[in-house]
C-alpha cells in the first residue's frame, strides 16, 4: 500500500514499486478538517485536490485506488496536540506527529488487516536490515538537502519490518526527472507547505481561532525577574524570536524561554540562548532496544539545523540527556532532537522546557 499524497515524491514512489514488480495499492488520506479552507492552488499535502491528483496518478500506473477517511485521529492526534503545545509554551513538530500516529500506525495496521505486507510513502530516507546487529534500521536518504530521516525517528522494529521507502537513494531532481520519464502529470508539482493545515494567515491565527481556551497576555522578564513590557499569548512567541517583542531597550532581546506557570515571556542577550546540555523525553531507539550508559552520536535539534557533536546518557524516567561539544543557539522545548551515528538513525526524543524537568517523565 502506497500512501499517495498527490505529489511527485509518492508517485514516483509508487511508479517505482510497480516497476520492481510489488502489486501495489495506492491510498490516500482525507485528513483535511471541514472547518479549515483549502490552501491557495490547493497544492497541499493534504489539500483537498490531492485526492484527484493521486486518483489521475493511479489510472496512468494501471493501479487501484482509494481513500481512507482519517479526519477525526489527525485533528486528534496532530491539530489538537499542535494547539495544546503552543498553549503550554512549547514548539511543536506537527510533521512528526503525522508520521508517528496517522502513516506509520494507525494506516500500517489498516494494510496489514486488509492482508498488505508493506506501507510505502514518498520519504527521502532508507531502510534496510543488518544481519550481524539483527534489526532493522533506518539510514539518512542520500539527498543531504531532501533528507527526511530526522522526521521518521519514532519507527518501531515492527513498523521497519513493513516499510518501504523508495526515494531513499534518489535526488530530488532525479524523482522528477524519473516522474517525467512515466509521463506523471505531477512531475513538477510544487512542494507542499510546512503547515499543510494553516492555509490561511499564520499559525497564530489558527490557534486563535480555534483554542478551548482564552489566551491570555501576560508580562515579559529578564532573567533577573524585572518586567519589561507586555506579551500577547505564549503561543505567540518561540525561544530565539527577536522582532514583535514591542521592547525599547536600547540594545536587542531576544525569547531565551517561555514559562506557562507564570504566563510569562523570558527574555535575554543573544549569549543567553546558548545551551551545552538538553534533556529529552518520549525517547525512541532504533539502533537499540535501549540506551547504552555513553553513546557519541551527532545531533539535530531542528530539521533544518546542522548536525553538532554531542554525547548521549540515559537518565531516569526514560529521559535522555545531551551534552553538546560546543554550546548550541536557541534549544527549543516541544521540537524533535533526533541522534545519529554517522548515517544512521540512533533515535530520537522531544526537548525537554526546563519546568518539565522538574517532573518525573511518565
Amino acid at each position: 500500500m502506497v500512501a499517495m499524497s498527490g505529489g511527485v515524491d509518492s508517485s514516483t514512489a509508487a511508479a517505482l514499486l510497480k516497476e520492481q514488480g510489488y502489486e501495489v495499492i495506492g491510498v490516500t488520506l482525507e485528513i483535511w478538517p471541514l472547518d479549515v479552507p483549502p490552501p491557495p492552488g490547493e497544492v497541499g499535502c493534504c489539500s483537498l485536490s490531492a485526492v484527484e491528483d493521486a486518483r489521475r496518478v493511479a489510472h496512468l500506473l494501471g493501479i487501484p485506488h482509494y481513500v481512507l477517511n482519517f479526519r477525526s485521529l489527525f485533528a486528534e492526534k496532530v491539530i489538537d496536540y499542535f494547539i495544546t503545545d503552543y498553549l503550554e509554551g512549547r514548539t511543536p513538530n506537527p510533521c512528526i506527529a503525522c508520521n508517528r500516529f496517522i502513516k506509520f500506525e494507525a494506516l500500517l495496521r489498516k494494510a496489514l488487516a486488509l492482508g498488505m505486507d508493506y506501507i510505502a510513502t514518498g520519504h527521502y530516507a532508507r531502510v534496510f536490515y543488518d544481519g550481524e546487529r539483527g534489526r532493522y534500521l533506518l539510514a539518512k536518504g542520500r539527498d543531504s538537502y531532501k533528507d527526511q530521516s530526522y522526521v521518521l525517528y519514532t519507527f518501531t522494529q515492527e513498523q521497519l519490518a513493513h516499510t518501504l521507502l523508495p526515494l531513499g537513494e534518489y535526488t530530488k531532481e532525479e524523482v522528477r526527472e524519473i516522474a517525467e520519464m512515466y509521463g506523471l502529470p505531477v512531475a513538477r508539482k510544487p512542494e507542499s507547505q510546512e503547515i499543510c493545515f494553516v492555509t490561511v494567515g499564520d499559525y497564530r491565527e489558527f490557534i486563535r481561532e480555534r483554542a478551548r481556551v482564552p489566551i491570555r497576555p501576560g508580562p515579559i522578564l529578564d532573567l533577573k525577574g524585572k518586567i519589561l513590557g507586555q506579551h500577547q499569548g505564549l503561543p505567540y512567541y518561540t525561544v530565539g524570536q527577536r522582532r514583535g517583542l514591542g521592547l525599547a531597550t536600547g540594545r536587542p532581546l531576544f525569547v531565551v524561554a517561555l514559562d506557562p506557570r507564570r504566563n510569562a515571556v523570558i527574555v535575554g542577550d543573544e549569549e543567553d540562548l546558548l545551551s551545552y546540555k538538553l534533556l529529552a523525553r518520549d525517547n525512541n531507539y532504533i539502533l537499540w532496544d535501549e540506551l547504552p550508559p555513553e553513546a557519541e552520536v551527532t545531533v539535530k535539534i531542528r530539521y533544518r539545523s546542522p548536525e553538532a557533536p554531542a554525547v548521549l546518557r540515559p537518565k531516569a524516567y526514560g529521559v535522555a540527556e545531551v551534552e553538546f561539544k560546543e554550546p548550541q543557539r536557541a534549544v527549543t522545548p516541544g521540537q524533535a532532537v533526533v541522534y545519529y551515528q554517522e548515517d544512521l538513525v540512533v533515535g530520537g526524543g522531544t526537548i525537554m522546557a526546563p519546568w518539565e524537568e522538574e517532573v518525573p517523565s511518565t
